[in-house]
């Protein structure tokens, strides 16, 4: 039997969303052992002079606990 744990980070980029999201991902695998999965929870930007500054996501990274 398998126990996974979820944690929340919170990534950003001045490219992209999905560059958050996958800068996001690289980090968690630094520090997490078994990563298995994440979801996006929310997307949000930081505008200004209504130019967007960057993007971030918050992320659930699911990881499976050692025996």
């Amino acid at each position: 039997m398998s126990v996974a744990k979820v944690t929340e980070i919170i990534a950003s980029s001045t490219v992209s969303f999905e560059d958050a999201i996958t800068k996001g991902i690289e980090r968690a695998n630094k520090t997490l052992k078994n990563v298995q999965g994440a979801w996006v929870k929310d997307q949000k930007m930081a505008i200004e002079n209504g130019v967007i500054k960057e993007y971030r996501v918050g992320l659930k990274v699911t990881f499976v606990l050692n025996d």
